[in-house]
C-alpha cells in the first residue's frame, strides 16, 4: 500500500506540472492515472487483491459521497436543472430509466446466463451514469454549443444521485450484506433508509446554508473557514445519515442541492450573491484528488482482468451499454422536444463513464456473492469506464469539431 501512496503522489505531481502541455493534447489525469496503475499492477500485482478488503470499500464510499454533493452544487444557469430543464428532464427521468432497462435487457442476452435480474440492476446502475472527468474538453472548453453543453453538465450532476437508491435497492436484493430475499422486502430495507436519506439531507443542505448566511451577515466567518465548513458538510452528512440508519449517498446528493439552493438559487434581500467557485474550490479540489486515487485503482484492475481473461460477450455487452443503450434512449426521450436529431446524437455520444462507475462497481465486487457474480460486475465496470476514456478521452476532439461544425449554425448565439 506505500507504495501505492507513493505512485499516486509522483504521477499526480509530475501530471500538475505539464497539465496545461498535457490537456492541449487531450491527455487528462483519468488517462494518466490509469496508465500508471497498470503500471504498478504489472510490477505488484499483489495491489489488486486490495480491493476486496473493508479499508478500500469505505473509501469508496467517502468518495462517492463527496462527489455526488459537489455534482448536485456544480449545475450551473441559476437553476436546479439548469438553463435547459426542459431537455434536462427528459434526459435524467425518461432517457436515463429507458436505458438501465436496456442494459438490464442486454445483459441477460450477453453476459452469464445464472445473473439475476437484481444483478444485472446492479450493474446496469454501476455502467449508465455519466461522468464528464473523462471528457472534460467538451463541456468545459466550448467546442460543443452551449445548449448541449448545459444539458450534459445537468445529466452528470444528477444522474448518479438519481441512480444511487436505484442502485441501493438493487444490492440489497442481491448482495450478501441483507437477508432481504424478495423485491418487497428489498424495498421494505430501501425505502425507509431513502426516507431519512431525503430528511437527512434536506435539514443539513439547508441548515448549514442558512447559518453560513447569517454568519456572512454578521461578519463571523472568513473565506478559508467557509471553505472548510463546505468541505466538512459532505462528510458529516454522510456519516450522520448512515449512523441514523439512512442511505448516506442519497443524503449527500440531496444535500448538496438544498445547500445550492439556498446559496445560490434563493434571493437573499440585503446580501450580496457569494460567487459559488470560491465557497467550493476547496471541497472541488479535495474531491479531485480523491479520485486520483480511484483511476489508478482502476488501472491495477485493468491488469487483473486482463490476466484472467474476458469473453467476446461481455466485451460486446460493454460497447453496446456506451453506445445503443445510451444513444437510443436519448433519441426516444427527445422525440417532440426543440431539440434537432443532430442534437440528441451529439447528446448520446457524449456519455463518458468515470469515477462513478468505479466506485459503484467497486462497492458491487464487494458486496456480490464472490465468484462469477463480483466478477463479472468487476470486469463490465472496468472495460466499460477504459473504453470510455479511450473514445471520450482523446477521441473527444473527434466529436467536439463535428458536434461544432453541425450544430453551431442552427443554435443560439448565447454561451455558458
Amino acid at each position: 500500500m506505500i507504495l501505492c501512496l507513493v505512485v499516486i503522489a509522483a504521477v499526480t505531481g509530475l501530471w500538475s506540472l505539464y497539465a496545461r502541455r498535457l490537456e492541449e493534447w487531450n491527455v487528462r489525469a483519468p488517462l494518466v492515472m490509469v496508465l500508471a496503475g497498470i503500471a504498478t499492477g504489472l510490477v505488484t500485482p499483489a495491489i489488486a487483491a486490495s480491493l476486496d478488503e473493508g479499508v478500500a470499500q469505505h473509501v469508496a464510499e467517502i468518495i462517492l459521497a463527496v462527489l455526488l454533493f459537489v455534482d448536485a452544487t456544480e449545475v450551473h444557469g441559476g437553476r436546479l436543472f439548469g438553463a435547459e430543464p426542459g431537455m434536462a428532464v427528459r434526459t435524467l427521468l425518461i432517457a436515463m430509466p429507458l436505458s438501465l432497462v436496456a442494459a438490464v435487457w442486454l445483459g441477460g442476452l450477453l453476459l452469464p446466463a445464472d445473473l439475476s435480474w437484481a444483478a444485472l440492476l446492479v450493474i446496469a446502475c454501476a455502467l449508465v451514469p455519466i461522468d464528464l472527468a473523462p471528457a472534460e474538453s467538451l463541456v468545459r472548453d466550448r467546442l460543443v454549443p452551449a445548449r448541449v453543453r448545459d444539458v450534459l453538465n445537468v445529466e452528470g450532476g444528477y444522474n448518479d444521485g438519481i441512480v444511487s437508491p436505484i442502485f441501493a435497492f438493487a444490492l440489497i436484493l442481491a448482495g450478501t450484506s441483507s437477508p432481504a430475499d424478495t423485491p418487497l422486502e428489498a424495498l421494505a430495507t430501501a425505502v425507509p433508509s431513502a426516507v431519512k436519506a431525503v430528511g437527512c439531507g434536506f435539514a443539513f443542505g439547508l441548515g448549514v446554508a442558512w447559518l453560513m448566511n447569517l454568519a456572512e451577515r454578521r461578519e463571523w466567518v472568513t473565506g478559508q473557514s467557509r471553505r472548510i465548513l463546505v468541505v466538512a458538510l459532505p462528510l458529516f452528512t454522510y456519516t450522520a445519515t448512515v449512523e441514523l440508519g439512512g442511505n448516506g449517498f442519497v443524503a449527500a446528493f440531496v444535500c448538496g442541492i438544498a445547500f445550492r439552493f439556498l446559496r445560490q438559487v434563493a434571493p437573499r434581500k440585503g446580501m450580496k450573491v457569494v460567487a459559488q467557485t470560491p465557497e467550493l474550490q476547496l471541497l472541488e479540489d479535495t474531491a479531485a484528488l480523491l479520485t486520483v486515487g480511484m483511476w489508478f485503482f482502476l488501472g491495477n484492475v485493468v491488469v487483473m482482468t486482463v490476466r484472467e481473461g474476458v469473453g467476446w460477450k461481455v466485451v460486446l455487452y460493454c460497447l453496446g451499454v456506451l453506445t445503443v443503450v445510451r444513444v437510443v434512449p436519448m433519441l426516444l426521450a427527445m422525440i417532440r422536444s426543440s431539440t434537432s436529431v443532430r442534437e440528441r446524437l451529439i447528446i448520446g455520444a457524449i456519455g463518458p463513464r468515470g469515477t462513478t462507475s468505479i466506485v459503484f462497481g467497486l462497492l458491487a465486487f464487494n458486496d456480490l456473492p464472490s465468484g462469477e457474480l463480483a466478477d463479472t460486475a468487476l470486469t463490465t465496470m472496468t472495460l466499460t469506464v477504459i473504453a470510455s476514456v479511450l473514445i471520450h478521452g482523446p477521441g473527444a476532439v473527434i466529436i467536439g469539431r463535428v458536434s461544432h461544425h453541425e450544430l453551431s449554425g442552427n443554435l443560439p448565439s448565447k454561451r455558458t
